[in-house]
């Protein structure tokens, strides 16, 4: 795992880069969480959908609302970016049209979207 820091203005976001599967329980989420927050200092923080498990997009799991729970408790904001097009869960589109509607989690089709999302938010 690789964490870059984007900077516009007096905004940072951690951008996390990796070729697997970060999050696939709501303890991944924490660690990972802390890890970005002690290496960088960031409370936003950018991830791939290809980081996240299949788990967390199936909303009858309750992975993504304890995540997003834990993360909202702790200030975090967390953007995550890829491509949500193909999920036929009408439950799940409308939870990411809510979340994007919001002030703390995005799901954007690319990262330019999402950092300036996490950008915006103070």
């Amino acid at each position: 795992m690789n964490v870059r820091i984007d900077k516009k203005g007096s905004s940072e976001v951690a951008v996390v880069e990796s070729g697997e599967v970060l999050v696939a329980e709501v303890q991944d989420a924490l660690d990972l969480m802390a890890t970005v927050q002690y290496q960088t200092g960031c409370f936003k923080i950018l991830l791939r959908k290809a980081n996240v498990s299949e788990t967390f997009f199936d909303l009858s799991t309750r992975l993504a609302g304890e995540i997003l729970q834990k993360y909202a408790n702790y200030g975090v904001k967390l953007a995550i970016a890829g491509d949500f097009s193909g999920y036929a869960s009408k439950s799940l589109r409308d939870f990411i049209y809510e979340s994007n509607r919001g002030k703390q989690f995005f799901f954007l089709p690319d990262e330019a979207g999402a950092l300036e999302a996490l950008h915006g938010m103070k």
